[in-house]
């Protein structure tokens, strides 16, 4: 099988899968809650002109710029901001790989087999 034909077919599962995580989604009542309020608030955000950093300076009203910068600097005893969590699901065994760095070993793996871009086309999403 010619490798565009190959690629065309697992696009064609990937997006087969992700359509059936989006009907699942999309019958979560918590799903449903958090775009109710998402629509509460831009309506609220509109009516009165702000935007969303007007709402972020609202609610956290210390300069963020300042606490990254003053945290990145070890001289300081800053500590280093934690990395992000990655969920990467493989569609072909539903295999999941958490981890908070590039070098984890599955994940190698997978970016070697598949390469990197349709691994990345499998994260399912980020955590703080």
């Amino acid at each position: 099988m010619s490798s565009l034909l190959s690629n065309y077919m697992q696009m064609e599962q990937q997006l087969k899968q992700l359509q059936s995580e989006m009907d699942k989604l999309q019958n979560d009542d918590r799903l449903k809650a958090e775009l109710a309020f998402k629509e509460k608030l831009e309506s609220l955000m509109r009516e009165y002109d702000k935007s969303a950093a007007d709402v972020i300076a609202l609610l956290d009203p210390k300069p963020a710029a300042a606490t990254r910068s003053s945290a990145a600097t070890p001289a300081t005893g800053g500590a280093r901001r934690k990395r992000k969590l990655k969920i990467y699901k493989n569609p072909n065994t539903g295999e999941v790989v958490e981890t908070r760095g590039g070098n984890q070993k599955t994940l190698k793996a997978w970016k070697d087999e598949h390469g990197s871009d349709t691994v990345e086309s499998w994260l399912v999403r980020v955590e703080e």
